[in-house]
């Protein structure tokens, strides 16, 4: 039997449930190895985008598995769980705010911990294209997934090469011009947000670019995602935060039972 490490927070976002792209089996054994009083899911657990056009059978039994992981975690801890809305999750916007049991689904929350507020939001609301453009999110959304799919067959050519793991995705977000300053812009916004809310901090997912930063005395916390950085945010117990990195050795394609090796890496 593993032991889990304990965290008073643990904040995900960013999942993608429905998609092919979705490392659901991934972040599921992430969340068997940790427990904690507060799991944040930051937004985009769910793509409702991808499952009003797939329909229901884009949706897996690890998908459901992924969530019966975080019953068992309520169940067995009496972890809290907080469900902030996304855009692709935003079929729940007519929900919120909603509480039943122990879990809360809203649009943002403010996190009280250590003598520190944080602002909690997936961050599309501050992300223009998002918000005032929207035909032009789901044509970027769609290039985005092209993208992973194109990725997903020249990884297959690297590994038999003996060659390692190379995002397609995260290489043009580093490199390209414009995505950096979008990066740039978005995280800025976010901070003097946080700052006229009076916060010490502000935690987001979004862009899929994980962070552990400060700007100007207000900590910027970006979760990252479950498609390709593979990454959560963790609080320990004297209110620190670190970028948890999950990081998997590939099997054989052939092999029926797949196992996964974790390394986590601090920030």
């Amino acid at each position: 039997m593993h032991l889990r490490t304990y965290y008073p927070t643990v904040v995900l976002s960013d999942i993608h449930l429905g998609t092919s792209h979705s490392k659901t089996i991934e972040v599921s054994n992430f969340l068997k190895s940790v427990n904690c009083d507060r799991l944040i899911l930051n937004g985009d657990i769910i793509d409702g985008w991808h499952l009003r056009k797939a329909g229901t059978k884009r949706w897996q039994a690890k998908h459901t598995d992924f969530f019966k992981v975080i019953m068992k975690m309520m169940e067995n801890f009496g972890t809290e769980v907080i469900y902030v809305c996304g855009n692709h999750d935003d079929f729940l916007d007519s929900l919120v705010p909603m509480t039943f049991y122990n879990v809360k689904i809203v649009k943002e929350y403010i996190l009280e911990t250590h003598g520190k507020r944080y602002y909690v939001t997936h961050g599309d609301i501050f992300d223009r294209v998002t918000t005032q453009m929207k035909w032009l999110a789901r044509l970027g959304d769609a290039g985005y997934t092209f993208l992973l799919w194109v990725n997903r067959f020249y990884n297959q050519y690297r590994t038999k090469r003996g060659k390692p793991y190379y995002s397609l995705s995260q290489a043009v977000k580093q490199k390209v011009k414009s995505a950096v300053s979008y990066i740039s812009d978005f995280e800025k916004v976010l901070v003097e947000f946080a700052r006229v809310r009076k916060c010490d901090g502000v935690i987001c997912g979004h862009i899929h670019h994980p962070a552990n930063t400060y700007y100007d005395g207000i900590h910027y916390l970006n979760s990252g995602d479950w498609v390709e950085s593979l990454s959560a945010l963790t609080e320990d117990a004297d209110g620190n935060w670190n970028i948890m990195e999950y990081h998997h050795v590939l099997a054989d394609e052939n092999e029926e039972n797949k196992e996964f090796t974790l390394i986590y890496t601090a920030s």
